[in-house]
């Protein structure tokens, strides 16, 4: 069986992309920075009314992968935070400043996570050795690895995603490989096809605001160019479409 994830930017969403097939949710906020640590609010809302299973992102801010001591110290918090709240996942990476894994502060998230399945984010794509990385975070006894295959996005990195899931097939509790970033039902047969185990997609569409009342030349973001009348949102029919897609997949 193929799974389908979804991230998911608000509760909201993450409820339509259950009704519509998601297998698990990835909950993260910050859609323009590449998703960040969700709100007290939402992991709360969101853990109360969904019932498959959400993995929160870890992401102090956007940007790189190397952090401060200080932004460690925030990280180990949430997921102190997530795993008291019952989650059955989380989504965190750390590189150190040479590009690798950042090991001994992987293993202190590692036994802060407890139980919790443990998904390494796309801070994979940026180390500088992506076979070493998968040998250190298989040790580490990381589930699962997002990646777009080190490339812009992962129909460009299937090369080296075929390879990871190849390895992942021979490793003894390997981490899973997870296609992730510019996966879409246009390219989704791709995926299945070289037999990766998981997907991950936004599957999303930008929504027009509700305000009927519209400001002009004020802008809550440094981006002047943003449009704050809009916001991104899960697209349940492309969730739906997506889904069909892998069952057929999935019966053949």
């Amino acid at each position: 069986m193929i799974t389908l994830e979804i991230c998911c930017y608000r509760a909201e969403c993450a409820l339509i992309a259950e009704k519509c097939g998601a297998d698990r949710i990835e909950l993260c906020s910050s859609p323009a920075e590449g998703g960040l640590t969700p709100s007290y609010g939402c992991l709360k809302q969101t853990k109360d009314t969904i019932k498959i299973p959400v993995h929160p992102i870890v992401r102090p801010r956007g940007g790189d992968f190397c952090y401060s001591d200080s932004e460690f110290e925030t990280i180990k918090h949430d997921v102190k935070f997530i795993r008291q709240l019952g989650f059955p996942g989380v989504v965190y990476g750390i590189l150190n400043r040479k590009g690798h894994i950042d090991i001994p502060r992987m293993r202190i998230l590692k036994a802060l996570s407890g139980d919790m399945a443990i998904t390494f984010h796309r801070a994979f794509d940026m180390c500088i050795s992506p076979k070493q990385a998968y040998v250190q975070l298989t040790e580490l006894g990381v589930a699962r690895i997002l990646t777009s295959g080190q490339q812009q996005n992962a129909e460009c990195g299937l090369p080296l995603l075929k390879e990871l899931n190849t390895l992942s097939a021979k490793t003894l509790n390997g981490p899973i490989i997870m296609a992730g970033a510019g996966v879409r039902c246009s390219n989704l047969k791709k995926f299945i096809d070289a037999g990766l185990p998981e997907v991950h997609t936004s599957a999303g569409r930008v929504m027009p605001s509700t305000m009927n009342y519209r400001k002009a030349g004020v802008t809550m973001s440094s981006n002047m160019e943003m449009d704050e009348f809009t916001h991104y949102c899960v697209d349940s029919d492309v969730v739906e479409a997506m889904k069909n897609l892998l069952a057929i997949a999935n019966n053949d």
